[in-house]
């Protein structure tokens, strides 16, 4: 099997650190099947080869793709960059992609599709993710029951769906939970690597972050506390398992 490649977004080592191990166990991966990017600390080869990856996998992160370039920190402006800069070799290649909550973002603002804090943004939580009915027999769903519960806690979504892309799941408060685009790209808007203990770091790390009022971290760290995400979680297994037959 080729190795998949993880590109991470976060620049506080601690939540990249706890990130990039949750998505190896969720995925079913180990240290040597896997290939790590910080993209915080290095940037892409420029030499990189897609073709020697199974697949892309793309972390979540606190930047927003909508905001201001003048509002942007320097540091996330450049991880934002590199990242939506490697997103045209990824569509014309053809590349398996799996974007989580920031990569659904990136993807829909390459593909054209508004990205906005207008309308969809999501408080720290739980929610229900609904498969509708273009989800019937996609390979990343299988296995999963017609709903299942899933963390989210963004800023910003897509108030439409791309051009040409596939509506796989939805949520109640956001509509756009994940899609497809041809065959091989797609995207989340939740978290299919966390848990309870994953978002229960991230709150305490993003605190100041503009997610939630800073007083209000203790009781969002209860409310995520044993939340049952395996399901959601297998949509990593399966890209993994799809992708790494090819």
């Amino acid at each position: 099997m080729k190795p998949f490649l993880i590109l991470q977004l976060r620049p506080e080592a601690e939540a990249a650190d706890e990130e990039f191990s949750a998505i190896l166990h969720r995925a079913g991966l180990g240290a040597t099947d896997a290939m790590r990017i910080r993209l915080d600390q290095m940037a892409l080869p420029e030499a990189l080869d897609l073709r020697g990856f199974s697949g892309v996998i793309v972390g979540g992160g606190p930047g927003c793709v909508s905001d201001p370039p003048e509002e942007k920190d320097p540091v996330e402006a450049r991880i934002e960059a590199q990242i939506l800069g490697l997103m045209p070799r990824i569509v014309a290649e053809d590349v398996p992609f799996l974007g989580c909550c920031y990569g659904i973002g990136i993807l829909g603002r390459h593909l054209g599709a508004p990205v906005s804090k207008a309308q969809y943004g999501e408080p720290v939580g739980p929610i229900t993710c609904t498969r509708r009915p273009e989800g019937a027999g996609d390979p990343l769903l299988d296995g999963l029951p017609d709903s299942f519960t899933a963390l989210v806690g963004h800023k910003e979504a897509l108030d439409t769906l791309p051009e040409g892309a596939v509506h796989l799941l939805e949520g109640l408060r956001c509509p756009i939970q994940m899609l497809r685009y041809r065959d091989r790209v797609y995207a989340t808007q939740f978290h299919p690597e966390a848990d309870g203990d994953s978002f229960a770091l991230r709150i305490r790390v993003y605190r100041e972050k503009g997610y939630f009022p800073p007083d209000a971290a203790e009781a969002l760290t209860a409310r995520v506390a044993g939340v049952d995400t395996a399901h959601s979680g297998r949509i990593l297994a399966n890209f993994v398992h799809h992708f790494a037959r090819e």
